[in-house]
């Protein structure tokens, strides 16, 4: 039996699944780490292992959309070597996971897609297979609205309320603000965007600095998306589907990003994704690459 594999990897965890079987497998995320190509090849070796590896199959094609590292000239080929080789696959499909992203959430190619999870980057694709990318700069300097900017801004709020510097807020009480632990603990970007939801939780409950919160991601994510439609050409209708684990939080964030989009980037129109990431992932392992041809690097090798 012919096997593909599709990956996606990130900040928070990295994912993979065996086609046609479906059976996945999860590794640790990793996070703009010294030798971030090791860090992703052996995440998709445990990955693999807690999925039941291949039994020895043929694997055709392993597609890895990835966020969190530099694909380039120097590190794509180390990287896909690698992966073929803890997979036995003859070729190695590699992308950042804003194109797995648009590859699973909009299937006909066309439009914008906003993946939020612990950061954020959205890309926009024309009918001619332009494209363009907005944020996904990081947590340091981008990846504005996403779940670690949240987490960060509660955690700052909690902070300035207990300072006096700032509103009384129940998110004091709802933050763990033992910031040594914060400072020193390897996964701190993935512990600071674990916050996010109980910030959410907080803006249910009625806490009006959390809901502040909330409402300035919302703004963030819609000039995201704004500056994508913009790229595009034309005065028509642009189809846009949000993903991420951001987006867990159902209309409590939806609902005011569509509002901002209403009166601010009036093409825009709101559509549920059709699959996620990895789904996008399998769809690019599986068949052409079509119209994101230009956004993935391919890397065949023999079989042994």
């Amino acid at each position: 039996m012919t096997r593909w594999a599709a990956v996606d990897g990130g900040q928070s965890g990295l994912r993979i699944r065996w086609a046609p079987d479906a059976r996945t497998g999860t590794g640790p995320g990793y996070v703009h780490v010294a030798d971030g190509v090791g860090a992703v090849i052996e995440s998709v070796r445990l990955a693999a292992r807690a999925a039941g590896g291949n039994a020895g199959e043929r694997v055709a094609v392993a597609c890895l959309g990835l966020s969190g590292i530099v694909l380039d000239e120097q590190s794509s080929p180390v990287l896909a070597e690698g992966v073929a080789k803890v997979l036995g696959a003859e070729e190695v499909r590699l992308c950042g996971d804003m194109v797995t992203s648009h590859a699973g959430a909009l299937p006909d190619g066309y439009g914008v897609v906003l993946a939020a999870g612990t950061g954020v980057v959205c890309l926009a694709l024309g009918a001619g297979g332009s494209w363009h990318r907005v944020d996904g700069w990081g947590y340091l300097f981008g990846d504005a609205g996403g779940a670690f900017a949240v987490g960060r801004a509660g955690l700052a709020a909690a902070l300035r309320a207990r300072d006096g510097r700032g509103p009384a807020t129940a998110l004091t009480g709802a933050l763990d603000l033992d910031l040594i632990r914060l400072y020193t603990s390897p996964t701190l970007t993935r512990d600071v965007a674990g916050l996010a939801p109980r910030v959410f939780a907080c803006a249910a409950g009625g806490d009006g600095v959390a809901r502040a919160i909330v409402e300035s991601a919302a703004g963030d994510l819609a000039e995201t998306i704004g500056a994508a439609v913009a790229s595009l050409r034309g005065k028509g209708e642009v189809p846009v589907a949000c993903t991420g684990g951001l987006f867990a939080a159902g209309e409590q964030l939806l609902g005011p990003l569509r509002a901002r989009l209403a009166a601010r980037v009036p093409r825009a129109r709101l559509r549920p994704p059709a699959g996620s990431a990895l789904d996008g992932a399998s769809r690019l392992a599986a068949g052409l690459l079509g119209p994101y041809a230009g956004l993935v690097s391919v890397h065949r090798f023999a079989r042994p």
